[in-house]
């Protein structure tokens, strides 16, 4: 399989980029060898830029014990990680220690270290989000709210722990430039909340010593990053967080020779991708929405360190940030909530935040930057976070926010990323909501966090989701859940001959993309109409093209989906409904009958000839799950019509939505 996906990437790329990976692995062979090393990194010399914002906030009230009690899990050694909510791994960790399996991850030379390679490093995914520093963030706020003693030592212990259990350029920890950025963000944040320069950390010979011993790994982290920087087919997040986290660095401690070129570059850098890996439209390319949240906040942070340090990005960088959240509070339903397309891994840049209300955050943020009363509207309050990185002057401006004149939503059709609102009283109790999905497989070539979820459509009744995206749920390990998840069958749309739209080599690689296009996107007072189409299936003996129509009737609140499938034989269909896993759902005459709180809805099947089944919870074949967080997952009902065509055919579903009668499940 290793082969086979090694490959398969070698097939996806042109000559320029086959000619930059082999000069990276020349650069590696010489590392390895010791050469192109910063072994002995040169005296730093200046100050410390200025922190991204002017006064830190005060003003927790309540939830400054929230902080303290999150610090104090820390130095007691017990940490959140994904679906370990209480590992114990001792303070200071083993930092090469897989957290999930315990296997230790080697010594050996950081870029030669498969970290794919379960049986060698763990689960690379768990192993390394501790290593990220979002704690070291934590301990850095409770010193800062507290001025107790056991923060500011604690923080010491913490780096000073790291720094020796990873020499450089040794271990999985010194593998990946993307890692090294995220670490990177939440060293300077700590920096400047533990202090700055004038830190008590520094105080005395002890502390100059472990001021240089950080420095030094400051340097040998930016690097790093500026030698093993992800281009060409890899230039998704990962280059942008690449980016972001030299730029921060730079900006933080320009205190060597070589640190105007690294912000240099990573100013430009940012500049670039931020408007090409994010569409005019505001939609991010990676056609997955926890990338497009994590992409923003990178630009949102490196806008607010760069503005508080005289590195003013340009109006495009902010506008393209300002229709990214445009994006996002356009998905956003009544109750908050933001469909889980495409992968998440659940990953955040920084340690600041108490909660993981990622996407109203961003609102709330950008309602105070942009002047934005729709942003604001539905974000609802400022959150910590937005305390953080803007202060209490600022954040307590966001009440203040008023006139934009913008209604809500803000936007219903984004043609370039290919999604597409249909429904009616938005932003009400009784909102009806549903978003299309006509856009691309993923991004670049190998579509690495897209998921063969062509022509699928969610729908949310009243802020409470019916038909969903299930999630992500694993990226490395478990091949056969890391591949239903993605799949089609995971997905509220059309799988044919039992196949998946697009073809999946390796984790994160598609070597067949389905294309797909809207075709039609109109309204009138009583009607709305959706048309795309895709060519996923065009690829078997006996082409097929599927082509959906969705219309939205206001006067009845109903939808009707017309399926076509054009060809000349016969194939096996399977529609697929998957529904929050709260909602009750049961089969009457083949009519499935979906209950949530007082919604009832009903979907009639294409025929009374195809069979009709709930699913929920099926480990053989993978269906009826979700996945709200990364490697955690619980049954969720999954309505199956499954039937048989021959040749061209014109398949109708109804859903009708009405006030709720209780049905219990059969």
């Amino acid at each position: 399989m290793d082969l086979r996906w090694k490959f398969d990437r070698l097939r996806s790329m042109g000559a320029p980029e086959i000619a930059y990976r082999l000069r990276n692995s020349a650069r590696s062979l010489l590392e390895r060898l010791g050469f192109l090393l910063a072994n002995s990194p040169p005296e730093p010399s200046g100050r410390a830029g200025h922190p991204w914002v002017e006064t830190f906030p005060s003003d927790f009230g309540l939830h400054k014990q929230e902080y303290v009690s999150r610090a104090d899990k820390v130095l007691n050694g017990s940490y959140e990680i994904f679906a370990l909510p209480t590992a114990k791994l001792g303070f200071p960790p083993r930092w090469n220690k897989d957290p999930k399996t315990g296997t230790e991850a080697p010594l050996d030379h950081g870029k030669s270290l498969n970290y794919r390679d379960e049986t060698k490093v763990g689960d690379i995914k768990y192993l390394w989000e501790i290593n990220r520093h979002l704690e070291l963030v934590w301990l850095a706020q409770a010193w800062l709210l507290t001025k107790e003693p056991r923060f500011l030592d604690g923080s010491r212990t913490l780096l000073d722990s790291w720094i020796t259990q990873n020499p450089y350029p040794l271990g999985v920890n010194w593998a990946s430039s993307l890692e090294h950025a995220v670490r990177l963000l939440n060293w300077s944040f700590a920096w400047h909340l533990l202090g700055g320069d004038e830190s008590e950390l520094f105080s005395g010979e002890e502390g100059r010593s472990f001021q240089k011993r950080w420095q030094d790994s400051i340097y040998q982290h930016c690097h790093f990053i500026f030698g093993h920087l992800s281009k060409y087919s890899s230039a998704n997040n990962h280059l942008l967080g690449e980016y972001a986290g030299l730029f921060v660095a730079s900006t933080t401690w320009p205190l060597w020779e070589k640190s105007p070129l690294w912000q240099k570059t990573a100013m430009s850098g940012l500049e670039k991708q931020a408007l090409h890996q994010n569409a005019e439209d505001g939609g991010n390319k990676e056609q997955a929405t926890w990338y497009h949240h994590e992409v923003a906040d990178m630009l949102l942070i490196c806008g607010i360190v760069g503005r508080a340090n005289n590195q003013e990005f340009s109006k495009e960088y902010w506008r393209r940030l300002e229709l990214m959240l445009e994006f996002i509070a356009s998905i956003m339903d009544i109750s908050g909530r933001v469909p889980m397309i495409g992968d998440s891994d659940d990953a955040t840049m920084s340690g600041l935040s108490l909660t993981r209300d990622v996407y109203r955050s961003l609102l709330s943020s950008g309602a105070i930057i942009f002047k934005r009363e729709d942003f604001r509207l539905k974000s609802s309050a400022a959150d910590d976070k937005t305390r953080w990185l803007l202060g209490d002057s600022k954040a307590n401006q966001l009440s203040q926010v008023i006139g934009s004149n913008r209604p809500l939503p803000i936007r219903r059709h984004f043609p370039v990323s290919g999604y597409y609102i249909l429904g009616d009283e938005f932003e009400s109790e009784n909102e009806i909501r549903m978003i299309t999905d006509a856009g691309p497989l993923g991004f670049l070539s190998i579509a690495a966090h897209g998921h063969a979820d062509a022509l699928s459509a969610i729908l949310s009744v009243g802020g409470q989701e019916i038909l969903i995206d299930p999630g992500t749920y694993s990226y490395h390990t478990q091949k056969l859940w890391r591949d239903y998840f993605r799949g089609t069958s995971a997905h509220n749309t059309i799988r044919v001959d039992g196949l998946d739209q697009s073809i999946p080599r390796g984790n994160f690689l598609w070597s067949k993309h389905a294309e797909t296009e809207c075709l039609e996107f109109r309204e009138s007072e009583t009607e709305q109409v959706w048309t795309a189409q895709h060519n996923g299936y065009t690829r078997l003996p006996d082409p097929v093209t599927h082509r959906r129509t969705i219309k939205f009737d206001k006067t009845n609140s109903s939808f009707i989906i017309i399926d076509s499938l054009f060809c000349k034989k016969s194939h096996d269909v399977e529609i697929y409904w998957h529904c929050n896993e709260e909602c009750t759902v049961a089969l009457e005459n083949s009519v499935a009958m979906i209950t949530a709180s007082n919604v009832l809805v009903k979907i009639f099947g294409p025929s009374s000839d195809w069979q009709v089944e709930i699913v929920k919870g099926s480990s053989a074949p993978p269906l009826g799950w979700v996945s709200r967080e990364f490697d955690s997952k619980k049954p969720s009902p999954t309505i199956v019509c499954k039937g048989t065509i021959n040749g061209t055919s014109h398949l109708e579903t109804t859903i009708e939505i009405s006030k709720s009668e209780r049905v219990e499940p059969l």
